[in-house]
């Protein structure tokens, strides 16, 4: 089950009994990864965002992970700072968010706590002192999930979020050893990761990437140098695994239409990295067969069927018809659209 945005969270980023619900109705996946969770007050940057950095948030996903190995199923807990994809809002004192470099993005909106949309921000750069501080929170973080029962921590370096916006020159234009050169840019990544090794362990760390991918309008002159690159030294790693999106599927969750002329990650990058790798991005069952058994990639992450279908892989095995889901629920709210959706059994 591929990591899925969903705005539930209670009051101060805690997960509530309704997410141990969703959760658990999904258990049968071969395993979760969870909706990317802020690893700090300041790494927020939407409404209702789960945290992993207070006594109360730890406590709620505790309950979700305890959950979901009741009913047999593995969690791996995705965690992010959002960077320049955030507002002043959700910033100690107000300030702007941070970033690489002071550039808003150039697509998309800001969501206010209250869902209501404007423009970004221009953010400012963050002082490099800040990133010692970012990667300590990124530590605790996983040391956290670790904590709350989670079988493993996934690092969100996708999708415009800070790690991404410090990977691509799109959005890195700093001129310090953050900046400008391909190893440069990933030294932030680079050392979150090897941060995380040392606090939980290689097997329990994993990293997920979007190349080519046009979410919060980022860019890069040379994407396939620069994830070659970065797949090449997180396989020096030898992590859990690595997890990418498709660009075909860069903004589906602000629609359903998928790009026909974008690069195939899974086959340009899979050979690079030296361990599992998940591919996720508008499959079907039929195109994530043909990827396993081309060798592109050894799993593949489904999203939207999974939010309407709790019980997706009994459904595929039997070719079973799968449920619609309605967009309309897929941010905020309450159990429509969220914990309503029926299994094949229920429906009977």
């Amino acid at each position: 089950m591929a990591p899925l945005t969903r705005m539930r969270a209670g009051e101060g980023g805690v997960p509530t009994p309704l997410s141990a619900i969703y959760y658990g109705q999904r258990a049968s996946a071969a395993m979760i990864i969870t909706e990317a969770t802020a690893i700090s007050h300041n790494a927020h940057g939407y409404p209702n965002m789960p945290g992993i950095h207070s006594k109360e948030q730890l406590a709620g996903w505790r309950a979700i992970a305890t959950r979901v190995h009741q009913k047999n199923g593995r969690i791996v807990m995705q965690i992010v700072h959002t960077g320049r994809a955030s507002h002043s809002t959700y910033q100690t004192d107000g300030i702007v968010p941070g970033a690489p470099s002071a550039l808003a993005s150039a697509s998309g909106q800001a969501f206010l706590p209250d869902f209501t949309l404007v423009e970004w921000e221009v953010p400012r750069a963050l002082e490099q002192e800040e990133l010692v501080t970012i990667v300590a929170s990124f530590k605790t973080a996983a040391k956290n999930a670790i904590d709350a029962g989670c079988d493993a921590v996934e690092i969100h370096a996708a999708n415009g979020y800070l790690l991404d916006q410090f990977l691509q020159d799109g959005s890195n234009k700093r001129t310090d050893q953050y900046g400008g050169s391909i190893e440069n840019r990933s030294r932030l990544l680079l050392e979150v990761v090897d941060a995380l090794v040392e606090a939980i362990g290689k097997n329990r760390v994993a990293v997920r990437l979007s190349p080519h991918g046009n979410f919060g309008g980022m860019q890069d002159s040379d994407p396939k140098s620069l994830f070659t690159y970065v797949i090449n030294a997180l396989s020096q790693r030898h992590l859990a695994y690595l997890h990418l999106i498709e660009p075909r599927a860069s903004s589906i969750g602000l629609g359903d239409d998928l790009s026909i002329d974008s690069a195939n990650n899974a086959k340009l990058f899979r050979r690079a990295f030296n361990g599992p790798v998940i591919s996720a991005g508008g499959y079907t069952a039929a195109s994530a067969t043909r990827a396993i058994l081309d060798g592109d990639a050894d799993a593949i992450a489904f999203g939207r069927s999974f939010l309407a279908n709790p019980d997706l892989p009994a459904r595929v095995k039997a070719g079973a018809p799968l449920n619609r889901y309605d967009r309309t629920t897929f941010y905020g709210g309450a159990e429509k659209g969220y914990t309503d959706y029926p299994s094949m059994e229920s429906a009977d």
